[in-house]
């Protein structure tokens, strides 16, 4: 006993303090993947109204 406190008492504590770390390294690395995630389908969206501009502008100077 440490303080008056049993043994696994303590180790639940650690325990429980390792969980929410754990958790927050995992919340942090999800948010992360989707940013990437959020700025590669922006590119895409990007590219494609550059094309479709760059088409409209073709076909007006056809015209």
């Amino acid at each position: 006993m440490v303080f008056g406190i049993p043994w696994w008492v303590l180790m639940l504590v650690v325990l429980i303090f390792l969980s929410g770390y754990m958790a927050f390294r995992a919340m942090r690395a999800e948010h992360i993947l989707e940013q990437q995630f959020i700025e590669r389908e922006g590119e895409v969206y990007i590219n494609r109204m550059e094309d479709e501009r760059k088409r409209r502008g073709q076909r007006r100077m056809e015209e």
